[in-house]
């Protein structure tokens, strides 16, 4: 096994362990549309990696990618889910996401060990950055939707009287 591989895996891991802390802590937050719909425009800029030509895949290696990243994509949408708590938008906690993220990750790390030998560096680099980001479009353009509906709910919704006292209060 090659160093380099070696390093990339580690940091992949590495990575996944930041991400799923930071999404464990952003479920303490309400959540909002900004919140939801920036990632994926700040992921886009990873795309100027395409301008250095020996990152470029083919048209098969792209639709590979895509493909794959879309159909992961649906593993996020099945574990993600809000409620709302105090008037507020929550994304629920589930304890299968970090399963799942690790899951790809590994799933990831398979694929790289089988076809890393047969095709570039840079364009693996090009590839599984087409993977990530079809993941992450439709799972975000899917909690955006989510999102959307449920701040409808709460706009029905007639927002409790505070001049009138609740039972729960002391």
């Amino acid at each position: 096994m090659s160093t380099l591989l070696i390093i990339t895996t580690l940091t992949a891991f590495f990575m996944a362990s930041v991400v799923i802390v930071i999404r464990m802590k952003a479920i303490k937050q309400p959540a909002t549309f900004k919140k939801i719909v920036l990632p994926p425009f700040f992921m886009a800029t990873g795309a100027l990696m395409f301008v250095y030509p020996p990152a470029r895949p083919t048209g098969l290696e792209v639709g590979e990618a895509l493909l794959v990243g879309f159909v992961f994509s649906f593993l996020l949408m099945a574990t993600t889910s809000f409620e709302i708590r105090e008037r507020r938008i929550f994304v629920r906690r589930s304890k299968a996401f970090s399963f799942i993220l690790v899951g790809l990750l590994i799933v990831r790390t398979i694929i790289k060990l089988i076809i890393g030998d047969a095709i570039e560096p840079a364009v693996l680099a090009g590839m599984f950055f087409l993977l990530a980001f079809a993941m992450l479009v439709p799972w975000r353009v899917y909690m955006a939707v989510k999102y959307k509906q449920l701040e409808k709910v709460l706009q029905r919704e007639p927002e409790p009287d505070s001049s009138v006292p609740s039972r729960h209060s002391s």
